[in-house]
């Protein structure tokens, strides 16, 4: 048995473990080393809870035998182990219990390894600046004890604190530098195994999908040349969003059930995973029914179904409910900003289908800023698909047909056909809209044939269906209203986290929501919408708007010289007509609105002439400057409130 764990012979080693524990009543005498070793052998068979049973073992005898370090090394390993099994309070318990290990030991490898347990954490908290520091730690332990394992882990870790960070390109230098390590042979398994899971991670949240592409690969062969049976189903489930992009989809559940059979006793949170894209890709091929039953069990084993759950619901036609999941979602302060870019696409969408355009158009300058920051093809896709459906809807057809005719481009030079067709079909509706028939059926009908050739024969049936494909927009039988409209900013939101630290942020951006729905109350505005650090609110007075506006930047100038910090907020105002729907106002006037709140800088109320001509008084603002809108054909005159 030991010469089997010793040559990493798992399945050798566990099968003349149980023959000799079958030859007799008398006890075997295992080592802390035995127990520990045959914990790793059935972890790599899939043997999750005999591996379990072992380190429990391994745990107390290591103590037993006065080495309470490799006591805590395996420890961390059973936290990590119960974290598979979603049963995070025992898990939180053996890192309690490495903690008490340690505390008075000198440095060790454990030492690091606990460090790289709270790297981990911190993430799960939104903490990504501290994720850094924890990163940064294990990266340091590892170089001062020459432990190659440490080192390796540690620069895996910093590359994807890096990347959810923003700064891409020092995380993705740290990533390839881990995984070459890792082929070279220059760490042991466990840590070969976690850089190529945790690198192609990294790059499927970034939508950086040919170096994850590559990195799977290369798990994927990593894995063929060993005798393990855990592992290859985790290496599979990063796999399948990869091919399901591409179009695969047959192969892509494939791969997806097989990963969740091999992973349902072992790792419940990547057979979660598994089970979402099965869902995922049931509801592109129209299975609602399918789809509903795969986001069920994968929100059963503890991954949040969003937003495939919420893009069913579109298509159960019960927008609704898809907008209410998504805002609550979005709402939360320790979302990433890749995290949160993974579910715009889907809020812009549900924003439209309850016909609120001011949101729908929150959540596309947000994936546009998200997009400028990583700078991926994807993610520009994405925010070029969402500024297409938003101007489809807000009546602007050339800046739709021009954001559409580019998100084809974009989405081509990613391989993904279910993708393309969709902006062909946005390209299509955005046509007609503009009154031009044979371009939208043209589209109309590449988008239909791609969706067929990919086996989604609801949308390619839809694709054909132009008319339902008109702006959200219905104009038949308008209810038209005069309104003021303001759209407030945090300026420099994204470096702001980056300074204060989440925890922080979330503390500040509590205080300014609170702040700026009091000053609304007493003006008088309605809060239309709220996204992350902005409001879309309306004023029945473009006088009380503008008074509202100024309490705004006098309650934060006098908190800022009062007690030294105040984020600062852009402002823009724009009064016009718009249409009124049950959920608030959308059209013309509204995108207006958002683009002169866009155009403000810090601490700076931007409003229109149509605003300071219906206020009806005197108040004092800088000249008139004619500005042209992104989108908006005619320039709008605008001055800044003095």
């Amino acid at each position: 048995m030991r010469t089997a764990l010793a040559e990493r012979r798992w399945a050798d080693a566990l099968r003349e473990h149980s023959q000799v524990e079958a030859l007799g009543p008398a006890p075997t005498i295992l080592s802390g080393a035995d127990l520990d070793g045959l914990g790793e052998a059935a972890w790599w068979s899939g043997r999750l809870g005999d591996a379990i049973d072992y380190r429990e073992r391994a745990v107390a005898e290591y103590v037993a035998e006065g080495e309470p370090a490799r006591a805590a090394r395996v420890a961390i390993h059973l936290a990590t182990d119960h974290g598979h099994r979603s049963e995070a309070t025992i898990g939180a318990g053996w890192i309690k219990r490495t903690e008490r290990l340690l505390a008075d030991l000198p440095l060790s490898p454990a030492h690091g390894w606990l460090a790289r347990a709270h790297v981990g954490r911190a993430l799960s908290a939104g903490d990504v600046e501290g994720a850094l520091v924890l990163a940064d730690e294990v990266l340091s332990i590892g170089a001062r004890l020459a432990d190659r394992d440490l080192e390796v882990m540690g620069l895996q870790d910093r590359g994807r604190v890096l990347i959810a960070l923003g700064r891409v390109e020092e995380g993705l230098e740290a990533l390839d530098e881990a995984v070459v390590a890792a082929l070279a042979g220059e760490v042991s398994p466990y840590p070969a195994a976690a850089v190529f899971c945790n690198a192609t991670i990294a790059c499927e949240d970034l939508t950086d999908f040919r170096r994850a592409q590559a990195f799977a690969d290369t798990a994927k062969r990593w894995c063929d040349r060993q005798s393990i049976a855990g592992f290859p189903g985790m290496c599979r489930v990063r796999r399948v969003e990869l091919i399901a992009l591409r179009g695969a989809w047959e192969q892509a559940e494939l791969e997806a059930r097989l990963a969740c059979e091999e992973l349902i006793d072992f790792s419940h949170d990547f057979a979660a995973e598994g089970f979402y894209q099965i869902g995922e890709i049931r509801r592109r091929m129209g299975d609602l029914a399918g789809a509903e039953a795969a986001f069920t069990e994968a929100h059963r084993l503890g991954r949040d179904p969003l937003p495939g759950l919420a893009l069913l619901r579109l298509d159960q036609d019960r927008p609704k409910a898809a907008a209410t999941m998504l805002a609550r979602a979005l709402a939360d302060p320790t979302l990433v900003p890749l995290r949160r870019a993974r579910l715009l696409p889907a809020e812009v969408v549900a924003a439209l289908g309850v016909r609120d355009l001011g949101r729908a158009e929150a959540a596309a300058a947000s994936l546009e800023s998200t997009a400028a920051t990583f700078a991926t093809d994807l993610l520009r896709a994405e925010a070029l698909t969402a500024r297409g459906r938003v101007a489809t809807a807000g009546g602007d057809a050339e800046a739709a047909i021009a954001a559409f005719r580019e998100a084809v481009q974009a989405w081509s030079k990613t391989g993904a056909p279910y993708e393309i067709a969709s902006a062909r079909e946005g390209l299509a509706a955005a046509y007609l809209a503009a009154g031009d028939l044979d371009a939208a059926v043209l589209e109309a009908g590449a988008a239909s044939a791609a969706y067929s050739a990919l086996g989604a024969e609801a949308a390619a049936a839809r694709a054909l269906d132009l008319p339902s494909d008109r702006p959200v927009v219905d104009r038949a039988n308008p209810d038209l209203s005069s309104a003021t409209f303001m759209f407030t900013d945090i300026v420099g939101s994204t470096s702001l986290i980056e300074a204060v630290g989440d925890e922080a942020w979330g503390t500040l951006l509590a205080w300014h929501d609170t702040t700026i729905r009091a000053l609304l109350r007493t003006h008088g505005g309605r809060e239309i919408h709220h996204a992350g650090d902005g409001f879309f609110v309306s004023f029945g007075s473009a006088a009380a708007a503008i008074d509202c506006a100024i309490a705004i930047r006098r309650t934060l100038l006098d908190h800022r010289r009062q007690h030294g910090f105040a984020p600062a907020v852009r402002i823009g105002l724009h009064t016009a007509e718009a249409l009124r729907t049950s959920s608030g106002f959308e059209g013309r006037g509204v995108h207006v609105a958002a683009r002169i709140g866009a155009l403000a800088g810090p601490d700076e109320i931007l409003v229109s002439r149509a605003t300071l001509e219906a206020a009806g008084r005197d108040d004092a603002h800088g000249s008139l400057r004619r500005e042209r809108l992104r989108g908006i054909r005619e320039p709008v005159e605008l001055a800044s409130l003095a």
